[in-house]
């Protein structure tokens, strides 16, 4: 059994040589990756990018459209001419040509303002691009981070868990020198060896939950997704946050309402367009030309001529069955379903601030206690450590210590992962989601 336990020291010591010959990834770190790698935000910023470039007073319909313009019409026709004065010409397959090419010039002046509102309706969908960008990387990075303190987390339970197995391993080899030298039966011997066999179980599930982990951490971050790593195992937590200081920046800053209120203004905007149609429409045309046309029987066998031509159009629209009016109040609706989504998503807002502090205070209270049991289990392992190497307590009372040291070291562990998530969850909320005290 000694033999057992060196050759378990010896494994837990190479793993340890192994893990710190691996890459350190940081939260920073992470987070960096994430934002350079991760899909969805790679998606949503050429979404933004698309955008901004429909940003333009082109796509608007402010600016005149110049095009060239190119005619050409031929015809080969058998033709017969009576004259005023009774005489009749004939020719067949007479040929004739009429080409026209030049400049051409469309310029709509006025059309109710609906052109400017469209300009001001792409620029906020640009400002929605942003906000929409803004809420994946926010979601991603909330990911990664939660996902990277669960790392820590498990790193620190398999630590507890690594205490167990040498522990157990100090057991099984104490019962067999007692049961050797006839201190203890057959019996003490084969528990310890079961709880020492259950123990490892549990490692073994605990490691292969940490592997699997990794694994989701590295497709989070876009990248091979057996990229070796290690993490850091402390969890640091920022206790200074204020319900009131983080509905205030929520209610500036949350993507998700500002999704809402920039969706309300496109939707004014787009019924500033539909009233536009009670307008009259004015454009204007001009353009240059040249033309030519030749025939093979008539008066003139070729004629040409070029110059600039020009006109105005006027459209307005009186009666169309009513439709006008129908589009004008379905876009008042619209307008107030909008300012119901903002009213509800503050609300949800709200909401969901308020029950997160709540869990967050409390999981603060937790990590305090149970930091506070992590000791106190301690100090009663070391105590009962020492009296079951001179044989005064059984193994059951020593089993009952070992276990309440590592639930108590797992649990410690789990509240600080706990106050964690609440801690990123308030923030992902308020919009000030940053790593500068991760």
């Amino acid at each position: 059994m000694k033999l057992n336990l060196f050759f378990l020291l010896l494994l837990v010591l190479g793993f340890a040589n192994s893990a710190s010959s691996q890459e350190i990834l940081t939260v920073e770190d992470a987070v960096k990756i994430v934002l350079e790698n991760n899909y969805d935000i790679k998606i949503a910023s050429n979404d933004l990018k698309i955008d901004q470039q429909n940003v333009s007073l082109a796509n608007a319909g402010i600016l005149p459209s110049l095009n060239g313009v190119v005619t050409e019409n031929s015809s080969i026709l058998d033709t017969k001419q009576t004259q005023q004065d009774g005489s009749i010409r004939e020719l067949d397959g007479a040929k004739n040509m009429n080409l026209s090419y030049g400049v051409a010039l469309n310029w709509t002046v006025f059309d109710g303002f609906r052109m400017f509102a469209r300009y001001d309706q792409l620029k906020e969908l640009q400002k929605l691009g942003d906000a929409e960008l803004k809420l994946a990387i926010f979601t991603k990075v909330s990911d990664v981070i939660s996902t990277y303190y669960d790392l820590a987390q498990q790193k620190q339970q398999l630590t507890a868990l690594d205490t167990a197995i040498v522990i157990s391993n100090l057991r099984v080899t104490t019962a067999d020198n007692r049961y050797r030298i006839g201190k203890a039966s057959k019996l003490e011997v084969l528990n310890a060896q079961v709880d020492l066999n259950t123990d490892t179980t549990t490692l073994l599930r605990q490691k292969e939950l940490y592997a699997n982990t990794k694994i989701a951490l590295n497709e989070l971050l876009a990248r091979s997704v057996n990229t070796a790593f290690e993490i850091a195992e402390e969890i640091k937590i920022d206790e200074s946050l204020l319900l009131p200081e983080l509905m205030d920046l929520a209610e500036k800053q949350n993507p998700q309402l500002q999704t809402q209120i920039i969706n309300k203004r496109v939707t004014e905007l787009q019924a500033k367009q539909i009233k536009a149609n009670r307008y009259p429409v004015v454009s204007v045309s001009s353009g240059y030309n040249f033309t030519r046309s030749e025939s093979s029987l008539g008066f003139a066998s070729q004629s040409t001529g070029n110059g600039l031509t020009y006109g105005i159009n006027a459209s307005m629209n009186i009666f169309n069955g009513g439709l006008q009016n129908r589009n004008e109040k379905i876009a008042k609706l619209q307008i107030e379903n909008s300012q119901v989504l903002i009213d509800k998503q503050l609300q949800t807002l709200r909401s969901q601030l308020s029950s997160f502090y709540q869990t967050y205070l409390t999981n603060l209270q937790l990590t305090k206690l149970e930091a506070k049991n992590e000791e106190i289990a301690k100090e009663n392992m070391d105590i009962t450590l020492a009296k079951f190497r001179i044989g005064t307590i059984t193994p059951l009372e020593f089993r009952d210590a070992q276990l309440n040291y590592v639930n108590a070291k797992v649990r410690n562990s789990d509240a600080q992962y706990q106050a964690k998530v609440s801690e990123i969850n308030l923030k992902e909320l308020a919009g000030n989601l940053s790593i500068s005290n991760n």
